[in-house]
């Protein structure tokens, strides 16, 4: 038999304002501005401009309506109520961005990343020798490829999308066929199926060089070799084994494996060429040092300054001195009204982000003091989320979500802010340094190893422990791995 039972809890729901203060607080300014051009597209009471250039001079007077007068508006309409609020009144203008036309020179940055090949990839298919079919072929193969420039999909599966999508009937052997020309574009290595045919291809490519001696010739031939016969031995870098094998010397093996190490094994993030379309990164905020005091600042250009659009402010103010019982006139009051709450809550959410993101990067730049100043990494101290959130007096969520997707200019480069964040690593001395500073020490300690003998995992634990980092040798795997750094045997050069 089912009882039914009756129980009081309480839930803690947060209102629109709060959802839109959290949505805009963790996306990057890059994409603010889109949500503010949005907002503006979808809300008619928001405006762009500062509040010395409003045209209308609005002031609104206190007016309450009776609410029997409205009755198809659920709440009283007083213009005052909502306009008085000094930042909706005043409009939005980010204060703390220091921003001025003098400083353009200082904000410019670097690029940092690139986009895809497709388009240079297209281009070079228009001068192959192919077919219309060919051609069909063609983009598919480069439709299919991953970033990293390699044909993941196999022939078969190929064959069936060309069938499904293009209405194309193809063997295995047509898709070969425009696969080995797609593979002779630029750059070497591109659509290749695999790391060893990609490294292979680079190779043969080499061998059509002009004006390569018969000694650089030969080093090539061995490296194709290697790859050809003893790629899993190359690959664990068991060098005496690929020796032995192909019968090569100690100079001949030096030089082909030196030739092959030299190759991209990522065809598809080059970068710095002319198939690159170039991609910036737009910092979220700037810190700059002005004669030993450290001056942060929002980088405000994509938060355009907001106001309330006066004249249908106005419609509001007409509305008191026309016939209020005109059904569609209450109508077009009740969505007026609805849109000012949106405007309003939208100006204040922007304020609000603009304020939390300002005190989270003063915190981290004071916590972070050393750093900003010298911009030596080894003075980096340990910092967790908690740390700033105890400074600001805010939830970890939320320093959370400022940390996640923001990014800093300073005089030393552009950082994402997660950078700063780091565990502490116990002293010999009783104090703490950070996990940044102690990847900072094994990177240095791995780049001048004798590549001949790399160090293992203990001993770079005990070379750690040596320079005062008490520090595990599963630590020591971890943060090497982090550090992209492979271990010992995988490191060994000739």
């Amino acid at each position: 038999m089912q009882k039914l039972d009756l129980k009081q809890i309480q839930t803690q729901k947060l209102s629109p304002q709060q959802i839109q203060y959290i949505k805009l607080l963790q996306i990057p300014s890059v994409e603010l501005e889109a949500r503010v051009q949005e907002e503006l597209a979808s809300n008619p009471l928001l405006e762009e401009g500062s509040p010395e250039e409003d045209p209308y001079n609005f002031e609104a007077e206190e007016e309450n309506y009776e609410s029997e007068e409205l009755e198809d508006v659920q709440e009283e309409i007083s213009i005052e109520e909502y306009l008085e609020h000094e930042d909706v009144k005043n409009g939005y203008s980010s204060d703390y961005s220091n921003y001025s036309p003098d400083d353009d020179d200082d904000k410019e940055v670097p690029i940092v990343s690139s986009a895809s090949l497709l388009e240079s990839l297209e281009r070079q298919i228009g001068f192959l020798d192919l077919d219309e079919k060919q051609q069909i072929i063609a983009r598919q193969i480069i439709g299919s490829l991953d970033s990293d420039g390699y044909l993941r999909r196999d022939l078969k599966g190929l064959r069936y999308d060309l069938m499904l999508t293009q209405n194309v009937a193809v063997t295995e052997q047509e898709i070969e066929e425009v696969l080995k020309k797609v593979q002779r574009c630029d750059p070497p290595g591109i659509a290749a199926r695999d790391l060893k045919e990609c490294l292979m291809i680079q190779l043969e490519r080499k061998l059509e060089e002009e004006f390569l001696t018969e000694e650089e010739q030969q080093h090539v031939h061995n490296a194709l070799l290697i790859l050809r016969k003893c790629f899993n031995e190359f690959k664990k870098k068991h060098y005496d084994k690929i020796q032995s094998k192909l019968n090569l010397s100690d100079e001949a093996l030096r030089e082909a494996v030196h030739l092959i190490t030299k190759l991209n094994p990522k065809p598809g993030e080059v970068s710095g060429n002319s198939f690159v379309r170039n991609q910036y990164i737009i910092p979220d905020f700037i810190v700059k040092n002005r004669n030993g005091q450290l001056e942060v600042s929002l980088n405000s250009k994509n938060a355009p300054e907001l106001r309330i659009n006066r004249v249908y402010a106005e419609m509001l103010q007409q509305y008191d001195n026309s016939d209020k019982k005109d059904k569609k006139l209450k109508e077009t009051i009740s969505f007026v009204k609805q849109k000012l709450d949106s405007a309003k809550w939208f100006i204040d959410a922007i304020k609000q982000r603009q304020d939390t993101l300002l005190r989270t990067m003063n915190a981290i730049v004071e916590h972070q003091k050393e750093f900003f100043l010298e911009g030596d990494e080894s003075k980096l101290k340990p910092m967790i989320l908690k740390d700033i959130a105890d400074k600001i007096g805010m939830d970890i969520s939320t320093v959370s979500r400022v940390a996640s997707s923001k990014t800093v200019q300073t005089d030393f480069g552009i950082y994402p802010l997660k950078y700063f964040f780091s565990e502490g690593i116990e002293t010999k001395d009783g104090g703490e340094a950070s996990s940044r500073e102690v990847k900072h020490v094994l990177k240095e300690l791995v780049d001048n190893e004798d590549k001949s003998a790399p160090y293992s995992d203990e001993k770079l634990e005990q070379l750690l422990k040596e320079r005062g980092y008490k520090i595990a040798r599963r630590t020591v795997a971890k943060y090497r791995e982090q550090l992209g750094i492979p271990v010992a045997r995988l490191r060994k050069e000739l």
